[in-house]
């Protein structure tokens, strides 16, 4: 019988991980260093992924390849993916962790539905639900050639529930329709791969709640209350997830999504 010491031990595998330099990307890529995993990082910005290589070289002794991708591009994604099968014989974990959550300057992105824009809401779906898929049609070989492999999917609370709109009430915060429907279809997507890839591949999702970030006070304070837990999420928050959907601890979970909210979705 295995102990919990061999179920966490990651040693000589590789784990592709997008989204790798964001708040959430720099958890995820740190943890899965922690046990063992070699990393292969994706980003949009270079300078970012040298800068995060740099310093999780200083901590731990595992290899790291940076590549930079804007996952939003086909034609970037089709060259990162030859990339892979071509210097990696072996995926183990492909963390599918990179959105398009926009910015405020963003025309109709941040705005009310009215408002919100098809071009805001093709780039979304292209991020969010487009590249994981095309991702994962592109290295299941690899996958397939690796030891006990598991595919972690990003979601979000709102790819399960609507939203309370009197969280946004009074805030400059709005609650973007792309946004919670590409999430939604990443959730799906997850039940869709988890049979489709069985035996050999499990997939899996995590769906966070809301992560205090530099929300109002007022924002904080509703979303808090909301919360059976009264707080808002910390990255730290997601070690213990990632950590169980990467490693063999999870080796009879598959189809599942992790809802890591606080208890949010239960009120």
């Amino acid at each position: 019988m295995k102990d919990l010491k061999s179920l966490l031990e990651c040693n000589d595998r590789f784990a592709l991980i997008t989204g790798a330099t964001g708040n959430l990307g720099k958890v995820i890529s740190k943890t899965l260093a922690e046990i063992g995993f070699n990393l292969i990082l994706n980003d949009i910005d270079l300078d970012k992924l040298i800068q995060l290589k740099n310093e999780l070289n200083i901590k731990y002794k595992v290899k790291i390849f940076n590549f930079d991708c804007n996952l939003e591009k086909e034609d970037e994604r089709v060259e990162f993916i030859k990339k892979i099968k071509k210097d990696f014989s072996q995926i183990n974990c492909l963390i599918n962790n990179a959105a398009f959550v926009g910015t405020r300057d963003i025309e109709g992105w941040n705005t009310p539905f009215e408002k919100q824009s098809l071009d805001s809401w093709r780039r979304a779906f292209e991020v969010n639900l487009t590249a994981p898929f095309h991702l994962i049609q592109g290295i299941v070989p690899n996958m397939n050639n690796s030891k006990n492999p598991s595919i972690i999917n990003v979601g979000s609370i709102y790819g399960h529930y609507a939203p309370d709109w009197n969280l946004y009430n009074g805030t400059e915060i709005n609650n973007i329709a792309a946004y919670s429907t590409s999430k939604g279809g990443i959730i799906q997507l997850t039940r869709w791969l988890s049979t489709t890839l069985a035996p050999k591949i499990r997939v899996n999702a995590i769906s966070p709640g809301g992560i205090l970030r530099n929300q109002s006070k007022k924002f904080i304070e509703k979303y808090s209350s909301k919360a059976p837990l009264k707080r808002m999420a910390n990255e730290e928050d997601f070690i213990g997830a990632f950590t169980f959907l990467s490693t063999d601890m999870s080796l009879y979970v598959t189809g599942q999504t992790l809802k890591i909210d606080g208890g949010w979705g239960l009120s």
